[in-house]
């Protein structure tokens, strides 16, 4: 019998020897290999792409919701791009109109007031549909440029200011009233003369414009043409029914010796009025449409009126007031500052929506 050895019954359980408890583990010998590392999320580190396609590639594909705001009283929605019809427009202010002007409608003295009201209703609306689908209200700029909308603003501003301050420091008192004719005269030369100067602008934009480009353009130029027909049919519609009514009078007949000539041409006045009030804003703006014939039209027209109404207003009232260092300067400067915002409204067609004016 021997004590000791590698026979020994008595020797103390294995233990296995000290291992680094700063030493990682060994890797795993299961059939499918050590697990993949894991991917470093520090701050500096660009996130990994997702391994799986992701079957949502649009981050939100319906857009928010966003509440309508409601109408501020009756005549809120009609500051919309179409007004309701008369029977929508009664049936719905009953629940939105006022007391006061429920006592108005019930006081005997106005009930004339009322069917007048309808009827001038009914016409207006008549008419702004009709001005409206032939001068769009938004239709005078075809591409819209944030920037050059906010310089043309600052410029009108700053050309403001100017004028406010030559006749605060040159003006005489009569000039003050000079300013205002001139700014009613131009008001009514406006139609007009954007009549007259844009064939020959679209002329030139046409010559100018590529071969392959020029058949959209006669389509919308005839467009345009046919709009702008309607407006000057308008307008001397008006001056031959008021020629007629002074003929009348000049022949001594009174309304009542001819109610069957009266009212006919009573009711066209009143809604040929209505259809100058709705389109002459939007077909100013717009230029009769010329925006639609070419995008750069709307700035070149600018250019070319500017320059007319310095010498119209050269013409009417004089020089600006000043001495002649400070009048030519005036007088230039308000015209050369439109036609360089003008231009560089043109650069950025050019370059940011590849509008061509050249072939």
């Amino acid at each position: 019998m021997s004590f000791g050895g590698p026979n020994n019954p008595y020797q103390p359980p294995y233990q296995p020897p000290p291992t680094n408890p700063y030493q990682p583990p060994p890797p795993n010998p299961g059939p499918y290999g050590p697990p993949p590392p894991l991917p470093n999320t520090g701050p500096y580190v660009p996130p990994q792409p997702y391994p799986y396609p992701n079957p949502y590639p649009y981050p939100n594909p319906f857009p928010p919701y966003v509440p309508r705001p409601r109408p501020g009283g009756l005549l809120g929605g009609l500051r919309g791009a179409e007004w309701p019809p008369l029977r929508d427009l009664l049936r719905s202010g009953r629940q939105r109109m006022h007391g006061c002007a429920w006592l108005f409608l019930l006081l005997p003295c106005t009930w004339f007031v009322v069917p007048g009201l309808m009827v001038a209703y009914v016409f207006a609306r008549s008419a702004r549909v009709r001005a409206h689908r032939l001068f769009p209200p938004r239709a005078h700029r075809l591409y819209h440029d944030p920037q050059v909308t906010r310089l043309q603003k600052a410029r009108a501003l700053s050309a403001a200011a100017m004028t406010l301050a030559l006749l605060v420091a040159y003006g005489k008192p009569e000039d003050f009233g000079e300013v205002e004719q001139q700014y009613v005269i131009r008001l009514m030369v406006t139609p007009p003369l954007l009549l007259l100067s844009a064939p020959l602008v679209i002329a030139v934009v046409y010559r100018w414009a590529p071969p392959h480009a020029r058949p959209y353009m006669g389509q919308r130029v005839r467009a345009a043409g046919k709009a702008a027909l309607w407006y000057v049919g308008a307008v001397t519609a008006i001056s031959l029914i008021i020629s007629i009514f002074a003929l009348l009078e000049w022949k001594g007949l009174a309304t009542d010796d001819v109610p069957w000539l009266v009212i006919p041409f009573m009711v066209s006045l009143f809604w040929l009025l209505f259809f100058l009030t709705f389109a002459t804003g939007p077909a100013v703006r717009s230029g009769f449409n010329s925006a639609e014939v070419h995008a750069a039209l709307p700035a070149l027209l600018t250019c070319v009126l500017v320059w007319e109404f310095a010498i119209i207003s050269l013409a009417a009232g004089g020089p600006p007031p000043g001495p002649p260092l400070v009048s030519v300067l005036a007088f230039v400067g308000g015209p050369a500052s439109v036609c360089a915002v003008a231009w560089w409204e043109v650069h950025r067609l050019q370059t940011r929506h590849g509008v061509r004016l050249r072939g």
